[in-house]
């Protein structure tokens, strides 16, 4: 889909509603506003490229890299990366290039008989004893604005499988095991540096971290 702006004819500008006005009736505080934004739009647009590219030669860079140590030690490599990931780093460790693979994750209908029988746990069990297990399984289930699962949070549960001996609980651990279904995986890219205190941070990409 072409996103660009359709080009007004010399003397005249396209307002909001694509209806031509003619230049000399625009108030010159509009037109100073909408060359600044045409401007940095396109410096953005520019930088945009050159990060696609920079991103494309990285990880072509990291593949062959991969490939070569497949070369030596006799195996082969498949491109697309090892489950959950690899990193390179630099010789003195204070640089490292890291590639993360994460499994996309759904649920099936399994969940919902789950969420029933914690339901009636959680409905039991005295109002003392499990305050701080209500509060996880109450945070677990719940929605977003897109009303998706919080997927990390409902897996959590299960950190509590071998602790809490009520059938149901158990049955409930199984059922969100049997629910879990990977639909695909997502590959991220990520650049870190070694602070003074020895810790590796990473290197932000992104306007909204810097």
């Amino acid at each position: 889909m072409n996103t660009q702006p359709t080009a007004a004819p010399e003397g005249y500008m396209l307002d909001s509603k694509k209806r031509l006005v003619p230049v000399a009736t625009v108030d010159d505080y509009d037109i100073e506003i909408n060359d600044f934004v045409i401007k940095h739009i396109a410096e953005a647009r520019r930088i945009q490229d050159i990060l696609k590219t920079f991103k494309r030669d990285v990880y072509e860079d990291c593949y062959a890299f991969l490939e070569l140590l497949a070369e030596k030690y006799e195996t082969k490599k498949k491109r697309g990366g090892a489950k959950g990931g690899f990193s390179f780093s630099s010789y003195d460790g204070q640089l490292q290039i890291k590639i993360t693979v994460q499994d996309r994750i759904t649920f099936g209908p399994e969940l919902q008989v789950a969420k029933e029988l914690i339901d009636e746990c959680v409905h039991d069990w005295s109002s003392d004893a499990n305050d701080y297990l209500k509060v996880l399984i109450n945070d677990a289930f719940e929605v977003d604005r897109e009303g998706n699962l919080n997927t990390g949070r409902i897996l959590s549960l299960r950190k509590h499988k071998d602790k809490i001996r009520d059938q149901r609980w158990v049955n409930a651990m199984e059922a969100i095991a049997d629910a879990v279904m990977v639909t695909g995986s997502k590959t991220y890219l990520n650049f870190r540096q070694r602070n003074s205190e020895g810790k590796l941070n990473n290197i932000p990409l992104d306007l909204a971290a810097l």
